[in-house]
């Protein structure tokens, strides 16, 4: 028998509990009829709370558990749902829940977080020096309260050392398929991926990424760069020129750019521009040349291999994937 705990507590998000138990229990049901060597196992579900009371998820649905935290004797794999508000569950939660992650991860238990779960696991400290990934919602808040942590923030899941993270809520099919495999049952998880249609090319978050215009900062030339640049992209003809209209260096320009926003200005205006093309491209039915022009590039070649690096797409396969329009002629 496969353990699985499902930690729930306030304001948690239900839907990543409730598809983890859907995907595990159908997983019992065909593991024997796939897996000839495994006929006697199959996967074991409880919801825990810290106490083992009722607790509401995020949308105010009631979750009632199967037994607290206290009562887990034994568990191969925790699962941590992701919570809303992010670090609300922080300032409410018991270090006795931390201190049974970690307990039962020395006891070399597997530990497993959907998108701001990870918010919880980093907490634990156990993903110190670690890889770890979360929503591209939350990186900067995560990068502030967790230096230590090694974020992957283009990677959809990550594993190390046992401890799992995934991106997004909407891949906790994702992380159970990855699990699966990772116990042996190789035949079970690829007869799941393509039932559920698990996407096997989703490597990457990138392609949900929208650019967040990098303002918490105090420097306010920065801030009035920013604006002008975010006007006037497409008729930057060179970086230097930019730092003229606002009677800097070139150098000092840079250095104080990179040191506000953190990034380099020729970077942060890629990123302004990749992100107009992205607006063009789900909701009008321009040509790549078209939108290319329209953004403040000639040379479509070099727009594209630009577009791919940012998001992990091509202009055309972002576009099948995210146009709001019908009947698209890609030229």
């Amino acid at each position: 028998m496969i353990r699985i705990t499902l930690l729930a507590e306030q304001n948690c998000v239900l839907s990543g509990l409730a598809a983890s138990i859907e995907f595990f229990n159908l997983c019992s049901i065909f593991l024997p009829y796939l897996q000839e060597n495994f006929r006697e196992s199959h996967f074991h579900t409880e919801i825990v709370t810290e106490n083992g009371k009722l607790v509401s998820s995020f949308g105010g649905i009631p979750i009632q558990p199967t037994k607290s935290i206290h009562d887990v004797l034994q568990t191969d794999l925790i699962l941590i749902p992701s919570f809303q508000p992010t670090v609300e569950p922080l300032r409410s939660m018991s270090g006795k829940i931390l201190e049974w992650i970690r307990h039962h991860y020395q006891r070399r238990a597997k530990v497993a977080a959907i998108s701001a779960g990870a918010f919880v696991l980093a907490e634990t400290g156990l993903l110190n020096g670690k890889k770890a990934t979360t929503n591209w919602l939350f990186l900067r808040e995560f990068k502030s309260r967790y230096p230590e942590v090694r974020l992957k923030p283009q990677q959809i899941i990550t594993e190390d050392s046992g401890l799992m993270c995934t991106a997004s809520n909407n891949f906790t099919a994702d992380l159970c398929a990855y699990y699966i495999k990772q116990l042996g049952f190789h035949e079970l998880a690829a007869k799941f991926s393509k039932g559920m249609m698990l996407h096997p090319s989703w490597e990457n978050q990138s392609p949900w990424v929208i650019f967040e215009v990098q303002k918490n900062h105090n420097d306010r030339n920065v801030l009035q760069v920013q604006g002008w640049m975010e006007e006037n992209h497409a008729d930057i003809g060179y970086i230097d020129s930019v730092a003229e209209r606002f009677s800097m260096s070139p150098r000092h320009f840079k250095r104080r750019f990179k040191r506000a926003t953190g990034d380099s200005p020729l970077t942060y205006l890629q990123r302004l521009r990749v992100e107009a093309a992205k607006r063009r491209l789900e909701s009008t039915q321009d040509t790549i040349d078209e939108i290319t022009y329209l953004v403040g590039y000639e040379d479509t070649n070099s727009f594209r291999r630009l577009f791919k690096k940012h998001t992990g797409l091509s202009p055309r396969q972002y576009r099948t994937r995210f146009s709001n329009t019908n009947d698209v002629n890609l030229i």
